[in-house]
């Protein structure tokens, strides 16, 4: 998973900036500054805002079904992912894995590919070890740190893989790994997705896309994606076609990928074949192929 990016927003009081910035500038007096007081009732607006948004959106989705969120609809976007992501449908043989797959990224390990060199693996370990201080990698976090952001091994090798592999045997550590794939990608993914007004399978497109391309707001990250496409296609819920929206995602991530020279079955053969066969609800039976093979769930 790529490394999430970081937007920042100030909320500033109309009225105090327009008196800041059109204040006259010969005056002797100082320009006047919005007063502390003025500032903290920004922030706490802004905040009043925002969790009224987040509610107003929560009541919109709790009126919608349950799509890829389903337990058995869950349990299908686990196996084609790990279709993708090591040539299995059997995702839970997946939490001890760990390999270096040369993509600049560092190691990449377990149920969706955590990687060291993208920041979530290191999140991952950390928010672990909060709640199990003990564990078997938690010696590990300094390098973990040292290492975020590049493909390096230092101060992994040659112990990390083998820790990990042994950590991965117990349920304590399968929860975290489940949790945070929750947390950072799927409970995310199926949220913005339902709210653009998509069903299962583009809740689904949207789930890949940020697993592969990290929550990043950059052009090359996942929500950089989505406002790619949405320059030039209307989401259902602005209006626009389902699968015509899907496809302006599915080419704007495409190209993302051909460019960084990547394969590009998952969306070619996989998520295009779905969209063309007008499988908008991700029913089973399912047939994909993904690196040359082909992958069925009856």
């Amino acid at each position: 998973m790529k490394r999430a990016g970081a937007a920042f927003f100030v909320a500033v009081p109309m009225a105090a900036a327009a008196a800041y910035f059109l204040a006259p500038t010969d005056s002797a007096e100082p320009l006047a500054k919005p007063s502390v007081s003025a500032a903290q009732a920004a922030r706490e607006e802004a905040k009043d805002r925002a969790e009224e948004e987040r509610a107003e959106d929560d009541r919109v989705i709790a009126g919608l079904p349950a799509g890829l969120a389903a337990p058995e609809k869950k349990e299908l976007a686990q196996r084609i992912v790990a279709s993708a992501h090591q040539s299995t449908l059997n995702w839970r043989a997946l939490y001890g894995s760990i390999e270096d797959l040369g993509d600049g990224r560092g190691y990449t390990a377990g149920i969706v590919g955590f990687c060291t060199g993208t920041h979530d693996l290191l999140a991952l370990v950390e928010r672990y070890t909060e709640t199990h201080p003990d564990n078997g990698l938690a010696r590990y976090l300094p390098a973990l740190r040292e290492v975020d952001g590049t493909d390096s091994h230092e101060g992994l090798d040659p112990g990390f893989t083998a820790a990990w592999k042994a950590e991965a045997k117990l349920p304590a550590f399968r929860r975290a790994q489940d949790e945070h794939r929750d947390r950072v990608s799927f409970d995310p993914a199926v949220r913005l997705a339902k709210l653009d007004g998509l069903g299962t399978l583009g809740q689904f497109v949207y789930y890949d896309a940020l697993v592969f391309h990290g929550p990043d707001a950059g052009p090359e990250g996942f929500y950089g994606l989505r406002e790619r496409a949405l320059r030039v296609a209307d989401t259902p819920a602005e209006g626009g076609g389902e699968k015509a929206y899907l496809d302006a995602f599915l080419d704007i991530r495409r190209t993302a990928m051909a460019t960084e020279r990547m394969d590009t079955s998952r969306v070619d053969t996989a998520q295009r074949r779905f969209l063309d066969e007008g499988n908008l609800r991700l029913e089973t039976p399912l047939e994909w192929a993904v690196y040359g093979d082909t992958y069925k769930v009856p």
